[in-house]
């Protein structure tokens, strides 16, 4: 693995240098009618395309001189290195409560005991009462006699595909999120062994780690060098969003950060779902709030925190930046075509270098806004991928990015 790119990044749009991907798994596979809409997916995708997409994503991204790091090869790593890890993991996915002490004991003590292949495969994918492998010879599991075999003893993490909501860089740092659904609360366990125990990331210093309310990385944009956005809606909470902020001022990481209310819906669950950077002064939007969208301005004085608005983002964001205005470039000249485009991700795009981004193929008039505007778009296939609400920069948490 090239350890060679420092770690970190101060904007979304530098030089990406190094990334980390979900490749999709058996965790999809998962997937049910029954069970998608708990588990946050629209639809069932077939696994076997949504692999292939994803793929060629990381081809893609190769092909542009990016190291791609998967998160399921990390996570084996990091578990055939460390017995802490491998306690710790298995902690957070068996929970006594649930399933019961007698049940709970025997089930840690076989999982603590795989191959790391395997446990980092149960990890992320689950397991059901029909895989399980502990014997009940003496009956006395009220919880195991109750359950139908199909039912989840661990819950399987569909989700962990959009790596870039458990954690994400800022500086040299790394924040370790607080996911606020129950069906993804278990991701950030994940990463968080990851970071701890893995070699690469050995020495890497934390940010915000408070999680005392839900803070998660598709809401918050690194708008400029100390300049962060923060979406507050479905998933992050006005607590979650000042708790980062002062984290952000007291670790001299940030100096100004917005505040931005999204509506509490599935269609903008995210700020990066109505919004994301695609050069060092420019965004791509959605044009129905493109007048709406405000923001509470916290900054880090010298006499201490001060929160002024809420007032335009755009004007908000161009003046926390320190330039005239931000260009604007949006999703569509009609609402129809605007609506469809926000809802298969259009917002969505992944920045490689400033001014050239990836984006999902099926958005074709965005992907053309866009072109007109002088930013180079890398077109990928989403047809799979974006069954669970997610884009190209959902599915990437850069861990290294050149300063702007």
């Amino acid at each position: 693995m090239d350890a060679t790119a420092p770690l970190g990044a101060d904007s979304e749009v530098g030089t990406l240098r190094t990334v980390m991907l979900h490749r999709p798994g058996d965790e999809l596979r998962r997937l049910t009618p029954r069970n998608n809409d708990q588990l946050l997916f629209d639809g069932l995708p077939w696994v076997d395309r949504a692999r292939d997409e994803h793929d060629a994503f990381a081809d893609l991204l190769r092909g542009r001189g990016v190291e791609v790091l998967l998160l399921g090869d990390l996570l084996t790593e990091t578990l055939a290195l460390s017995g802490a890890a491998r306690v710790q993991g298995v902690a957070a996915a068996v929970e006594p409560r649930r399933l019961g002490h007698v049940l709970a004991r025997d089930l840690a003590t076989y999982l603590r005991g795989l191959p790391a292949p395997e446990l980092a495969t149960v990890l992320m994918a689950g397991m059901t009462f029909d895989e399980l492998p502990v014997a009940d010879d003496s009956g006395v599991s009220l919880v195991r006699r109750m359950h139908h075999g199909g039912d989840f003893v661990i819950e399987p993490l569909p989700n962990l595909l959009f790596t870039r909501d458990s954690s994400f860089w800022i500086q040299q740092r790394v924040a370790i999120t607080s996911l606020a659904l129950r069906a993804r609360a278990r991701e950030t366990s994940l990463t968080d062994l990851i970071y701890a125990f893995h070699p690469r990331f050995l020495g890497v210093r934390r940010a915000y780690e408070s999680h005392t309310a839900p803070v998660e990385g598709g809401d918050v944009l690194l708008m400029s060098p100390g300049v962060v956005a923060v979406g507050v809606g479905e998933r992050t909470t006005p607590a979650g969003a000042e708790a980062l902020a002062r984290s952000l001022f007291d670790d001299d990481l940030a100096h100004t950060v917005l505040v931005v209310p999204i509506a509490q819906e599935r269609a903008s669950m995210h700020l990066d779902t109505v919004c994301t950077m695609v050069d060092t002064d420019a965004v791509v939007m959605y044009p129905i709030i493109q007048d709406t969208l405000s923001a509470f301005t916290i900054r880090r004085e010298d006499t201490g925190v001060t929160i002024t608005g809420a007032g335009p983002f755009l004007d908000a964001a161009a003046d926390a930046m320190g330039i005239g205005k931000l260009r604007v470039i949006d999703t569509g000249l009609d609402n129809v075509t605007a609506e469809r485009e926000q809802w298969d991700d259009g917002n969505n795009t992944l920045a490689l270098a400033p001014g050239v981004v990836v984006a999902y193929e099926r958005n074709v008039e965005t992907n053309a806004r866009l072109e007109a505007s002088g930013i180079e778009v890398l077109r990928i296939s989403g047809s799979e991928l974006g069954s669970g609400r997610g884009g190209p920069r959902c599915m990437s948490c850069p861990v290294a990015r050149d300063p702007v």
